[in-house]
């Protein structure tokens, strides 16, 4: 079994880091993320997709990002069942972020804070996220 999740967009709202009961930080966040075409009367159509990241990397997407931040996450979905207060059975569906990848805003000095770059490339690998590692012949069907 196989599953990835990646996407581009902007950061909805600040995010808040909290922590679980044995101290592990958790931070969550709501990506924007535009689908690339418009309806019918020329509107932009966007998706609102939550995105939960743990332990350091939760911690530095709740000190550097910021409502409006452009960023790239990679991550798996994750549905998963919750009981509201009104005792009625839910079902949420999120991104649990494996990697979240600052990205700059192109405004100058907007908030102080370089992002930090991406990975430096090894000789003669130059496919994003491994997809150099993929051999075609491999694959069964």
């Amino acid at each position: 079994m196989f599953q990835k999740w990646i996407g581009i967009g902007r950061i909805t709202a600040d995010p808040e880091l909290k922590h679980t009961p044995n101290g592990t930080p958790v931070t969550r966040f709501t990506l924007a993320v535009d689908r690339g075409y418009k309806d019918e009367s020329g509107e932009k159509q966007t998706d609102f997709i939550d995105i939960v990241v743990w332990r350091e990397q939760a911690e530095n997407c709740a000190k550097y990002l910021s409502k409006g931040a452009p960023a790239a996450v990679e991550g798996r979905l994750q549905i998963r069942s919750y009981e509201d207060s009104q005792g009625i059975r839910r079902r949420a569906a999120e991104i649990v972020a494996n990697r979240v990848v600052f990205l700059p805003n192109g405004k100058k000095g907007d908030s102080g804070i370089e992002p930090p770059p991406w990975p430096e490339e090894e000789p003669g690998n130059s496919a994003p996220f491994g997809e150099s590692e993929i051999n075609l012949d491999e694959i069964p069907f």
